[in-house]
């Protein structure tokens, strides 16, 4: 300590039974704690994805969570510049890619070792990415914009639909066969691998799809703004209304245990049964937005996320594992 610090302990302890500025320096070691937790409460999970037991959640806060053991245990990855990563998916080779607000796609290896960057010069807002069995990327988002590459984006091959709408959703269920969703009840198929895309039967009431999930060339499920579900079995021409008993919009649909599976507002974890979409019951539910949901199949449990760190494994059936935030 220099001749100033002792000055100022000296000038302390004189002026000790007169003054309170004088007092311990308070222990901030909960606090510094508290921060090197790789979960944070200011975390909001907006996206999730799975490949073997490497999971990764994507956060409005300029960090990825990733996982090496199916969702038990978490490490922090803080990502360079402004981020908030909304959307994410898998390849076949276990390479993760995610869209960003900021106009930017996220990728990383297999081992989930870091991520990297690149501009992502169209759509404007990307609002849905996918990577199909061909390892083929996909975006779709604002100005009815989907996009393609076919090298892990070095280039792009764009299709305009030369309408002004949002395509939220986009998956290629086959190497030709692909679906996308859009405001005003939108549905656009392609039958070719994505060199054409045309309207096919619209959704109800001009339906906003929030989620969509195909397991074939000719049945889905669609989610939209108020809390519905439809269902069609003939590849789009006609869809029919499902019964969601959780009367929640549902913002993730994805396959799990060999059904599909859903999480919503209200803390909604639903499952299709039959022809209705009901509760997956879990301890300690928190009535609030559930952004993201995914199947983590090495250990049968599906993962939410949400705000406040809200980051939970739910096993199938209802009971819940260890998460690493509550």
């Amino acid at each position: 300590m220099n001749h100033h610090g002792f000055r100022a302990l000296a000038v302390c302890a004189a002026l000790a039974p007169f003054a309170t500025g004088c007092t311990q320096a308070p222990d901030l070691s909960a606090a510094r704690a508290e921060a090197q937790k790789p979960v944070q409460r200011y975390d909001a999970i907006q996206a999730l994805a799975a490949h073997g037991e490497k999971v990764a959640a994507g956060t409005r806060s300029g960090a990825v969570l990733v996982s090496s053991d199916g969702g038990r245990s978490w490490n922090r990855q803080p990502i360079a510049g402004p981020s908030s990563i909304t959307g994410m998916d898998v390849c076949p080779d276990g390479r993760f890619i995610a869209i960003d607000f900021y106009r930017k796609l996220w990728t990383a290896d297999a081992q989930l070792s870091a991520w990297t960057a690149q501009p992502l010069e169209a759509p404007h807002t990307a609002l849905a990415v996918h990577c199909d069995r061909q390892g083929r990327w996909w975006v779709a988002g604002t100005g009815a914009l989907i996009v393609r590459s076919d090298d892990q984006g070095k280039s792009w091959v764009k299709t305009d639909l030369q309408e002004d709408l949002q395509i939220t959703t986009v998956q290629m269920v086959d190497e030709l066969n692909g679906f996308a969703t859009g405001e005003f009840g939108t549905v656009v198929v392609t039958t070719d691998g994505g060199q054409t895309w045309a309207k096919r039967g619209a959704l109800p009431e001009e339906f906003y799809p929030y989620a969509a999930l195909f397991v074939s060339a000719s049945e889905g499920w669609v989610s939209g703004l108020a809390g519905q579900v439809v269902h069609t079995a003939d590849g789009g021409l006609t869809w029919t209304p499902q019964l969601n008993r959780a009367g929640a919009p549902l913002y993730r649909i994805f396959m799990h245990a060999g059904a599909p599976h859903a999480v919503g507002a209200g803390g909604a974890v639903v499952r299709l049964q039959g022809e209705e979409w009901v509760a997956v019951p879990y301890p300690d539910a928190r009535p609030v937005p559930l952004a993201a949901g995914t199947s983590v199949a090495a250990n049968n449990t599906l993962l939410i996320g949400g705000p406040g760190g809200l980051l939970r494994a739910v096993a199938d059936g209802g009971s819940s594992k260890t998460g690493a935030a509550k």
